[in-house]
């Protein structure tokens, strides 16, 4: 009887921290969701982003940004044709024009 009281404790210990890894693996996997999400949003918005502060840094050192701006405006109408057609796995790397050609 005491051997068993007494081997209850480590055990006890043990699932404390089997939870603790649980807790971890949850937020491990969470936080690769997101990094795929900001992917995805990255590669369908990259392009007009960087024009966009590529604009703003031209018009903060005095010069003109209007190519910068026609080219993000141009991009953002590409993003959003790109976002209303139909994209299934098999199609992906067409319709964004993305994987070996």
């Amino acid at each position: 009887m005491y051997h068993v009281i007494c081997s209850r404790k480590p055990v006890r210990q043990f699932n404390k921290r089997l939870v603790r890894g649980q807790g971890m693996t949850e937020y491990i996997i969470i936080v690769a969701l997101i990094a795929v999400a900001a992917i995805g949003v990255y590669s369908l918005l990259g392009e007009t982003v960087r024009s966009q502060v590529a604009g703003i840094a031209a018009e903060v050192s005095g010069q003109s940004s209007n190519d910068a701006i026609n080219h993000a405006r141009s991009k953002a109408r590409e993003s959003k044709t790109l976002a209303q057609t139909k994209v299934t796995l098999g199609s992906y790397d067409e319709t964004t024009g993305t994987g070996a050609n």
